[in-house]
């Protein structure tokens, strides 16, 4: 029999001394980054997650009759909510398709009502997941180390960097063949060049969910989807060989989503500052309380590329105080999100906003 869900409390929390000098290196870093890359292309993009792959409009629907445990924060009311999803890579700079790395996908859900966040502006919640269950890092200052390489390499080296994805890929194969995932080699470059709407995407942090604890994810559930499931794509000569995919499928195929919880029965087993550790999903399976759907459509129109990727900003902080980001890489996150949002807009002139109904 399952345990009871962890009740939320502020001390499921454990609060380092240093978590502010190392949010300020982290932005100090991003700031390499965001500056090096802004020289480059002569405009300003994201320090992670760069390079868009595509976007969609669609709709989440909460389930209805959800048992009490499940029914929280955003899912208490089933109804349905406009939303908005934009696929990417976690790379700081543009790079070429054939440079495989972690897919991540951006939820925005609109008009959603309850006490928000301090300082999260208008009526939206955001879910930000990447293609696996766990962080490569424990801790922010963890992340630091590894992010000052990565800024190292920013713009440099594409064709090093070609050769590099592809050995690392060739690595991965071996180990996935012996049933080890290895998070570092696949940050590094090594990730499947796979199809990104038919992965499964990861919350990896947790959060607070109502008067619980929860990780998020968002599985592909229409058959459509679930066949472009560990499809490789071959980038070969095609610099954006993912947007194309994503562009030529999303015009013709059934696209649908569950948004699945899983709830923390044991702060042992399911630690809330260490974001390496995978929750057993055995012991804690993912389960559904809404649905994502997209009808088919144009995933990279100029319209979809200027107003979510160009006046958007998405970040686990924008959102309901039921949904509040928990653990020291979520509390790193909330300032060097900002820093970053802020940094584009002002390099563009560009200001970002949260939208309210349809956006097109």
């Amino acid at each position: 029999m399952a345990k009871t869900p962890v009740r939320y409390s502020a001390d499921v929390e454990d609060v380092k001394p240093d978590e502010t000098e190392t949010i300020a290196a982290l932005n100090q870093t991003f700031d390499r980054i965001l500056e090096r890359t802004a020289d480059d292309y002569g405009h300003a993009v994201r320090s992670v997650h760069a390079k868009a792959h595509g976007f969609l409009e669609g709709t989440l629907t909460v389930h209805a009759d959800l048992p009490p445990e499940l029914a929280q924060g955003l899912f208490i009311t089933p109804g349905e909510h406009k939303v908005i999803m934009r696929f990417s890579t976690n790379a700081g700079d543009i790079l070429p398709d054939t440079i495989s790395l972690p897919r991540g996908v951006a939820l925005k859900v609109l008009d959603v009502d309850g006490e928000r966040l301090p300082d999260a502006e208008g009526r939206t919640q955001d879910f930000i997941m990447v293609n696996g269950p766990v962080f490569q890092s424990k801790t922010a200052d963890k992340f630091l180390g590894n992010l000052k390489l990565l800024a190292g390499t920013t713009d440099k080296l594409e064709g090093t960097k070609e050769i590099l994805s592809k050995a690392l890929r060739g690595v991965n194969t071996v180990l996935s063949t012996v049933g080890i995932e290895s998070t570092k080699v696949q940050t590094l470059g090594g990730a499947p060049n796979s199809d990104p709407l038919g992965e499964t995407y990861y919350s990896v942090t947790p959060f607070r969910y109502g008067e619980y604890i929860a990780k998020f994810a968002l599985f592909p559930v229409s058959k459509d989807l679930t066949d472009q499931t560990d499809t490789t794509i071959d980038a070969s000569h095609r610099p954006d060989a993912l947007r194309e995919v994503i562009r030529s499928e999303a015009r013709v195929l059934e696209m649908e989503w569950e948004l699945r919880v899983q709830l923390c029965r044991d702060l042992d087993a399911q630690p809330i500052e260490d974001p390496t550790v995978e929750w057993d999903q055995d012991d804690t399976p993912f389960q559904p309380v809404a649905t994502v759907r997209a009808a088919r459509q144009d995933s990279l129109s100029e319209d979809k590329f200027q107003q979510i990727d160009e006046q958007m900003r998405f970040s686990i902080w924008t959102g309901l105080v039921a949904h509040r980001p928990l653990g020291n890489i979520n509390r790193a996150r909330k300032e060097t999100y900002r820093h970053s949002a802020d940094f584009r807009a002002r390099v563009n002139g560009c200001p970002y906003h949260e939208p309210s109904g349809a956006p097109f």
